[in-house]
């Protein structure tokens, strides 16, 4: 939590490229305007069975992806409710701003990521995005159900059918929490898609529970066609805390 305590001696720069943003703001206006970005549909290639449909704000790239390995690997944790604006604004386009209850569930990350961190990004940033639906008279609310079953492999430099073979059953909606009814849709969030693994196992528990499980959103995509180098790159940063 470092970079959370020089925010609060030293003026704070901008996560996305470095330079002084607007007073009390930690992005300037060109990186906010990135981060909105466009939201639409970004599946991956050949995307896994029982994964729910995708939609993302951005590509995962340049101040992007800074903003958000500064929000998850460098405590600035500021940068919640723009993540969560974020997510707010994609979810209204996934769904055209009219939709029946809904519950945000985040992705986990392993309990040994979220100790090492701090906090629990993902969760933070559906916080935030529920608070900023709500604001708007939004029928939703943040469900923080989805817990790891077991410990699955890093996964940097995994192939996607091997992603989608080690996260298999690596989730679970634990006893005691009650069913989902059918009047009630669970939207899954995530900070970034790549090959879409971990959203269909997530989807997978939550149908488990009786839940209906047929979106989800997240910041960023990775750009299709990328290389399993540029995958396990960037995964050593967004992805590995499955494990």
């Amino acid at each position: 939590m470092l970079a959370a305590l020089l925010d609060l001696i030293l003026p704070p720069r901008c996560a996305g490229c470095g330079r002084a943003p607007l007073p009390a703001c930690p992005l300037c206006p060109a990186c906010t305007a990135r981060l909105r970005g466009d939201p639409s549909p970004r599946p991956p290639e050949n995307p896994p069975l029982g994964m729910p449909e995708v939609w993302a704000a951005a590509e995962y790239a340049g101040a992007v992806r800074r903003l958000l390995v500064a929000h998850k690997e460098r405590g600035r944790v500021a940068l919640a409710p723009l993540l969560g604006g974020c997510l707010a604004e994609t979810l209204t386009a996934a769904t055209g701003g009219v939709w029946p209850a809904l519950e945000l569930v985040p992705v986990p990350s392993a309990p040994a990521a979220t100790r090492r961190r701090g906090h629990d990004p993902v969760r933070r940033m559906a916080a935030a995005a529920v608070r900023e639906l709500r604001a708007r008279g939004r029928p939703v609310t943040l469900a923080p159900v989805l817990r790891p079953r077991r410990r699955v492999a890093d996964q940097a430099g995994l192939s996607a059918p091997e992603r989608a073979e080690n996260l298999a059953g690596g989730f679970v909606v634990p006893e005691g929490r009650p069913r989902a009814s059918g009047r009630v849709l669970a939207v899954l969030v995530d900070d970034v898609v790549t090959t879409g693994a971990t959203l269909a196992a997530a989807a997978e528990a939550l149908r488990a529970a009786g839940a209906q499980a047929p979106l989800a959103v997240t910041v960023a995509a990775t750009r299709k066609r990328v290389t399993t180098t540029r995958h396990a790159r960037d995964d050593r940063n967004l992805v590995s805390d499955r494990e």
